[in-house]
């Protein structure tokens, strides 16, 4: 059972407050149900906002609490003066104050994304997204001199998600390649590989995580079974070593504390991205 309800109002997509309220809220020993309200770009959607939050407080007897990222300042007004929610106006925060210190006011722009189609940052973005899924899992060798980093590691160590956050996030190319027992029985890294030593960083994982994870995929296999993980996660972190290569056990850390420290290891130019 949640103990709060939290909007997230924002006239653009939304991710940038639902981030910040959700690490905000990571604070707190609470188990808050979120509610995002994207694009609320007009004065009947900001009433329509209203009226929503306002429902949730008379059913549950206490303040929803709302975090916007309003850009309009008539449809911010409007939400603070008739909502029965506690508001947290992160730009309002922030943007005034830096207006002040900066000596110049803000574009007022909307999200991240405005002008899109204008945007070289997005477009590498874009491009980036299609060359990590080409090269996600080991489909394909061509271009490897194209990627900015080539994570390796067994099967399910958390590779593709890893590489689709560094494509989505920072606009790297990201090939990923699965260490098989082929490769451990070789006690080599795969040959197509050998060329790119510099850009490789490695995932493990502590073999029952792994053993969980894939029976949830092969139920009572041999792929899952915790003999072969124990197995394969040896071999691979031995091959890593013995490579050269640098890396880290995803077992306890989230994607995004993996890929920082990708960066940090790989392309330490990028954490300013």
């Amino acid at each position: 059972m949640h103990t709060h309800t939290i909007f997230v109002i924002s006239d653009g997509t939304g991710i940038t407050a639902e981030t910040f309220g959700t690490a905000i809220m990571a604070q707190f020993d609470t188990k808050p149900r979120l509610v995002r309200l994207p694009f609320v770009d007009s004065m009947d959607k900001a009433h329509q906002a209203v009226r929503q939050i306002n429902h949730v407080a008379e059913v549950e007897n206490h303040k929803p609490i709302v975090f916007t990222t309003l850009v309009n300042q008539e449809h911010l007004e409007m939400i603070e003066a008739n909502c029965k929610g506690k508001v947290f106006d992160m730009f309002g925060t922030f943007v005034r104050p830096l207006e002040q210190e900066l000596g110049q006011k803000s574009l007022h722009r909307v999200g991240r994304f405005s002008d899109i189609s204008e945007s070289k940052e997005y477009l590498e973005r874009m491009e980036a997204i299609n060359y990590t899924l080409a090269h996600d899992d080991g489909q394909t060798n061509h271009d490897l001199t194209g990627a900015d980093v080539i994570l390796v590691g067994v099967s399910r160590s958390g590779k593709t998600p890893t590489s689709l956050y560094l494509a989505m996030q920072f606009g790297l190319k990201v090939a990923n390649y699965p260490l098989i027992p082929e490769d451990f029985e070789r006690k080599q890294l795969p040959p197509a590989l050998e060329p790119y030593r510099k850009k490789l960083f490695g995932l493990t994982i502590d073999p029952q995580r792994l053993s969980s994870i894939r029976n949830e995929r092969r139920p009572d296999s041999r792929y899952a079974s915790l003999a072969n993980c124990r197995y394969e996660v040896a071999e691979a972190e031995a091959m890593m070593r013995r490579s050269g290569i640098r890396w880290l056990s995803s077992t306890t850390k989230s994607i995004e504390e993996i890929a920082t420290t990708i960066l940090q290891e790989v392309l330490p130019s990028h954490l300013g991205y």
